[in-house]
Parts: C-alpha cells; structure tokens; sequence
C-alpha cells in the first residue's frame, strides 16, 4: 500500500514551474550578495571569519576572489532557471553555497541553512524534465509527471520548518508582545508605518498571527476551501516580512513553495500553456531500488525532525545558552545584547593585558561576538595561536555580560576559566557558560 501510495505518478507542472523561480531566485541571491556590499562586509573585510567549528579549513578566496566566486554562483542559478545541464549546475550551486554557509557564522541565518537544504533536495529531484533547455536538447528526457514521493518529501520538508518555528514561539517574551515590541522599536522610522509599529496592538497582532500562521499554513494549504484565503494570508505575510526586515529571498521562495498545493491545470493554465495536457492518470512505476529510496528518505526527516530537538538535552535555556539553536528553525526570537573583555595572562611573567577587539575583528564581527559563545571560544582560541606566534604562552580570559529581550545585563561567561585551554563539544553543555537567570 505505501508503495503504491509513494510511487503513484502525478502532474510534474509544480515542481518545473517552482524551478524557474527557485533558480531565478538563487541567483538574485547569490547577486544581490555582491551588490548589496554583503560579501565584501562578511567574507572580504574580515581577517578572519567565524567558521563552523571543524570546518576551519573553508577560507575565503583572497583579494576579489569573493566577488567572483558569487558571480559564478549566480550564473549556476540561471542556469538552473533554464534548465541547462540542470543537475551539474545545481550540484555546483549546493556546494558552493554550503561552502560559503560553513566559512562564516557572522551573518547567521535559519534562511541560509533551509537554501542549503533546498539545494540539495532540488538536485535529486527531476526538476529538469519539461520546460527546460535540457528537456529541448534531449527528447527522451521529456516527461509531464512524477512520483508522488517527490511531491510529499517537500511539503513535509516546509511542514518540519513552519511547525518548528511555531513551537519556538512557545515562551512568554513572544505571547506578551514585548519581543515584537523590541524588534519593532528600530523601525519607528520606516515610512508610512513607522508609528504603526510601536503600537502595542500591533505587537499583539504580530504575535499571534505569527505563531497561528506558521502553525496552520501547511494543513490550511492541504484543505481546498481554505487554500486561497491562506495563500492571500501568505502574500500579506511574507511581502510584510520581506519589507519590515529585508531577509532577502526567503519571502518570495515561501510564496513559490505553495505551487505545490494548487491542481496542476490550474498551474499548466497560467504557467505553461504550451505543455501537454497535465498528466491525470493512475500510473505506478515502482524503482528497483524503492527500499533504498524509502530508506534515505526515512533517514533525511529523522534527521530533520531530531536537529532541531537538541538543545532540550543541553544544560540551561537555549535562548541563554545559545547551544542547540542554530539548524533548528529557531527565527527571529530574541533580542540579545553583550559587552565583552577579554584579557590574556602571559603564563611565564604574570602579566595581564586587555585586548583590542577591534585590531582582529571586522566591524560585522565586533557585533556578533558579544552574546554568542561558540565565536567567543573561537576567538580566545585565535588569540592563543596569535600570541604563540609571538613565542608566549597565554591565558585567555573573558569578562562578558549579556541581556536578553531588554533585561538586565547578567555574567555569561565564567571570567576565571581560562577558554584558550578549553575544548569545544558539539553535543556537551560547557560549564563556563554560566546559569541563566531569565525569569
């Protein structure tokens, strides 16, 4: 019955029309990146960038290598616009953009990682087959339908991303209105409505539409009566998100996913006029490695729905400790502001000296280092390395202080644990990240 179910072939019209704006997409992305400053601010400025921890090893290009490294990136997304050799061009993207992801961790951001996710997904995929340069040049690549499986693997992909971010919500700070509250103090300025965000029905109203929108949209999506009053609700959504907080493509990449919701002569009607009539028979095409694919595919959402559960197996409140946040759809949460000092102790002569941030880090990096301990280790660890370059050996210790959503400034690392001997554990909470006190 699964096979049946997972196998059965349906209208493949969703999935090429949601090439063409996927590749449109990454492309503006990827040139945006360039012309917006982005990429000479986080990787060309810095002398160093915030890697992921064991991924040290993926350096920026030097000079203007950057540049032209999302040049070429933003080709490869045309390419995949037009469906030329459609699955070495988004091969090339994923790997470049998982590369640029895992070199800096200065501009996080959950958007970042679900394009990386969605660059992967797309490659399996056979987006190609119609409606593509590839698809003209060769006949027999030519198809109107695809397996079902296809269809569900990203609807339930867009599901494990709203839910989370729905449940994320779950905290006082957001139902109170007081996150909404700071995140919109820095926009009173906006035209036209500015003042309309400082009101506090507003950050009410954002608040709850916002939780009850990222925990319906999917299942509203499935249901035919309430499809296009969502959809109405998601253009409002996301054209409010893209213009409030320019997060770049994700609005319009949102907007592009729920093609998949809608009857295929409806999308073959305002999309592909030239195609074939859409593909409506009860066709089953069983792989002959169908345990194999049901078994990746089985691996890929554990993976995706046990990422983002982490940080409850960690010590302390993810909002505090900051373990177990990243890869787990945690958007736009908190507000949290640091004052950092790091003072390094020379072990031989005892004496103590205050560093100068501003001598290593970008200004980019001056702001991210504050509240964030993974880049705060990083860094005592790149002082440790600079200072033996010199022929000393030193301690390194830190004197910080951070305030979450507006509270008071409270220590967040111990200051007499000396973090150039620490070692870093991906899966441990780490002692000198000192308790939270939240409430």
């Amino acid at each position: 019955m699964l096979n049946r179910w997972l196998f059965t072939q349906i209208d493949n019209s969703a999935l090429v029309v949601f090439r063409v704006f996927f590749g449109l997409l990454i492309a503006l992305e990827a040139f945006g990146s360039i012309a917006t400053g982005w990429v000479r601010r986080t990787l060309m400025e810095p002398q160093e960038t915030f890697n992921f921890i064991g991924f040290e090893f993926l350096q920026p290009l030097p000079g203007n290598g950057m540049l032209y490294y999302y040049g070429l990136m933003g080709l490869f997304g045309l390419l995949v616009m037009v469906g030329y050799k459609y699955r070495f061009s988004i091969f090339c993207y994923t790997i470049m953009w998982a590369s640029v992801y895992l070199m800096q961790k200065s501009s996080y951001n959950n958007h970042y990682y679900l394009l990386m996710l969605l660059c992967g997904i797309m490659f399996f995929l056979p987006a190609h087959k119609n409606a593509s340069i590839d698809a003209w040049r060769d006949k027999s690549l030519r198809e109107i339908s695809m397996p079902r499986w296809v269809w569900l693997f990203i609807v339930a992909q867009m599901f494990i991303v709203y839910t989370y971010a729905s449940v994320a919500k779950l905290y006082p700070d957001w139902f109170t209105g007081e996150f909404p509250r700071i995140l919109m103090r820095s926009k009173a300025d906006y035209w036209l409505v500015g003042d309309l965000l400082q009101q506090k029905w507003t950050h009410f109203t954002i608040s709850w539409f916002g939780f009850l929108f990222d925990l319906l949209i999917i299942p509203l999506l499935l249901y035919r009566k309430t499809r296009v009053p969502i959809f109405i609700a998601a253009i409002f959504f996301h054209l409010f998100n893209s213009f409030i907080f320019h997060i770049g493509i994700f609005p319009y990449l949102s907007l592009a996913f729920i093609l998949f919701f809608f009857p295929s002569e409806k999308i073959n009607k305002w999309f592909l006029r030239r195609k074939k009539k859409y593909y409506d028979k009860n066709e089953i095409i069983i792989p002959k490695q169908r345990n194999f694919l049901i078994a990746v595919l089985a691996i890929w959402f554990i993976m995706q729905i046990g990422l983002p559960l982490r940080h409850w197996f960690f010590q302390d409140e993810v909002l505090w400790t900051e373990e177990g946040h990243r890869l787990s759809w945690r958007m736009m949460l908190r507000s949290k502001s640091g004052r950092t000092v790091f003072r390094i102790v020379d072990k031989d002569t005892k004496l103590m000296e205050f560093v100068d941030k501003s001598k290593y880090l970008s200004s980019k990096q001056l702001g991210a280092i504050n509240s964030k301990p993974d880049l705060i280790w990083q860094f005592a660890q790149r002082l440790k390395r600079e200072y033996a370059k010199e022929g000393r050996d030193v301690q390194v210790f830190v004197d910080s202080k951070v305030s979450v959503n507006g509270r008071p400034y409270q220590r967040f690392i111990d200051p007499k644990v000396d973090l150039g001997s620490e070692e870093w554990h991906h899966f441990k909470h780490h002692d000198w990240i000192l308790p939270s006190n939240l409430d």
